[in-house]
């Protein structure tokens, strides 16, 4: 049997009994998406790419120790994730470099592309806005479509505490984002400058 036709486990195996390939295979078969996980949990490609490679060096030195509890990919998710935030928690401070525009269906209209790219941008800041606990679990499962309990896997923690994270997430960002769904309220006057109008003019009425 091939490098290319033997299953993740397989290839752990091989790797783990000596041979030079099996890991690179493995690599090669899953490199893109664990990519993705890294690039929307760092948002910052160079960041990302670092994560990544500390997550392939540690994997390629644990295969050894892997008990086919788990997927193969779900194992890996793991160190991925574990890297990115060893990374977040050493730099004390979050990225900024939005993400690559990627995707078919760009606006034809240049007004509605750049307002496409603002919304993008808010949400993007919206996220950052999350504690990691609550931000990890609302990208893999709302944006990179995992499910619950791969996530619960990934994450090591138990399914029932992906949900609340997600919800106690998701209920923030409705805060977050709320003026996205009614962008003219409150449009011309912020919140403040009002109640310090009103503040003034009752001052000068003597109330």
């Amino acid at each position: 049997m091939t490098a290319a036709a033997s299953s993740d486990a397989d290839l752990i195996a091989a790797h783990a009994a000596g041979d030079p390939h099996a890991f690179t295979e493995l690599v090669r078969r899953h490199r893109d998406r664990m990519w993705a996980v890294a690039l929307r949990t760092l948002r910052d490609p160079e960041e990302a790419a670092d994560a990544l490679q500390e997550a392939f060096i540690s994997a390629f030195r644990a295969a050894a120790s892997f008990r086919a509890e788990s997927q193969v990919t779900t194992w890996l998710h793991r160190i991925v994730v574990n890297a990115c935030l060893d990374r977040v928690r050493r730099k004390q401070s979050k990225p900024t470099s939005p993400l690559p525009e990627t995707g078919p269906g760009e606006p034809v209209a240049p007004r509605d592309a750049m307002a496409e790219r603002e919304t993008r941008l808010v949400v993007q800041d919206a996220l950052d806005e999350l504690p990691e606990e609550q931000r990890v679990p609302i990208i893999m499962v709302d944006i990179e479509g995992y499910s619950v309990a791969e996530t619960a896997k990934v994450l090591n923690i138990a399914e029932g505490t992906v949900k609340s994270r997600c919800a106690r997430g998701r209920a923030k960002l409705a805060k977050l984002l709320g003026h996205l769904r009614n962008p003219s309220a409150g449009a011309n006057v912020p919140v403040d400058d009002v109640n310090v109008q009103q503040q003034q003019q009752r001052q000068r009425e003597g109330r």
